[in-house]
């Protein structure tokens, strides 16, 4: 038996009364009994024999309701490879008159370590929660700290994000962030930057792991005036993580190659409260809803379908 049918049968078993006009308080006697439900039809019947409809608003909104909790889950689409990562901002953009910020997180992970824009420059790891102004990038902070068309990389200008001398043709370079649903030319395309780099099966479609360790990039971890100069600690072995499916593979964990992108300050102590092995308890469940392990691994990191870069180690 379906759900919709189910529900229909337990309908028709309850009784439900509906105080008639000139009833104070609502009595079985001066009311009308609903005791039938033919194909949700909602048949009444009152004590005289007078049959009428009622409206299937409540009923139809609890049948959706009841089909859209009986839902184990959905299947969604895969972005592509250059959408992967993407963010979305649009905390004032649209109150303000203007197009939704569009954030490639590739593009930045190229040039950048994670460490230096979540830690030293303070963006905040879930979408819209840091609530960027204009008036916070013109006076140097976050989008300000590098787009202040001062700043030199790699023998190229970076632009000025926001400007307090805004001109009729300064639009074009709004338009390069502020760019959802236009059709803008970005300066750097996706395919064709990141051809030589080495590819994987999912997320960007690159391993961005194997990409820095090769020196195909040069990550920038400090940027003078803005990041405070600090030894490194000292970095742990890498350790296994036993699943709790037996027979699962174990994972491998390395603090190494985490440590390269994210530094400690990321991970530790906001997502992982402990610093001692086996101290935070998590399950896949809390991963997938984005906790742990899945803040970053589903949304810019490599997602959760490659399961094989955690689960390393067969079970002997």
């Amino acid at each position: 038996m379906n759900f919709v049918s189910h529900f229909t049968d337990e309908l028709r078993k309850i009784p439900i009364f509906i105080r008639s006009r000139g009833s104070a308080r609502g009595s079985e006697d001066d009311s009308i009994a609903m005791t039938a439900f033919p194909a949700l039809g909602c048949g009444v019947k009152t004590k005289g024999g007078f049959t009428g409809k009622v409206s299937l608003v409540v009923v139809l909104v609890l049948v959706i309701a009841g089909m859209t909790m009986a839902q184990t889950g959905v299947k969604k689409k895969r972005p592509l490879p250059y959408e992967y990562g993407r963010v979305v901002l649009n905390n004032f953009s649209e109150k303000a008159g203007i197009s939704p910020v569009v954030f490639d997180h590739w593009l930045h992970r190229s040039k950048f370590t994670c460490r230096l824009c979540h830690v030293d420059i303070a963006f905040a790891m879930k979408t819209g929660s840091t609530g960027i102004k204009a008036l916070d990038n013109m006076k140097g902070y976050y989008c300000g700290t590098c787009h202040n068309g001062k700043m030199v990389l790699q023998g190229t200008r970076i632009f000025e994000s926001c400007s307090k001398k805004f001109q009729a043709d300064d639009i074009k370079r709004c338009d390069r962030c502020h760019s959802l649903g236009k059709n803008v030319k970005r300066e750097y395309d996706f395919a064709k930057f990141t051809e030589r780099f080495p590819k994987e099966r999912f997320g960007n479609g690159i391993n961005w792991e194997k990409t820095e360790a090769d020196g195909t990039i040069k990550l920038v971890d400090f940027l003078e005036g803005v990041s405070i100069p600090r030894k490194s600690l000292s970095v742990q072995k890498d350790f296994v993580l036993s699943p709790k499916l037996e027979g699962h593979p174990e994972i491998i964990f390395s603090h190494k190659k985490h440590t390269v992108w994210n530094g400690c300050e990321p991970c530790h102590p906001e997502i992982f409260m402990g610093v001692k092995r086996g101290a935070t308890k998590y399950t896949m469940v809390e991963i997938i809803e984005g906790r742990y392990c899945g803040v970053c691994h589903g949304t810019v990191a490599f997602p959760l379908l490659d399961c094989q870069r955690c689960h390393t180690k067969p079970v002997q």
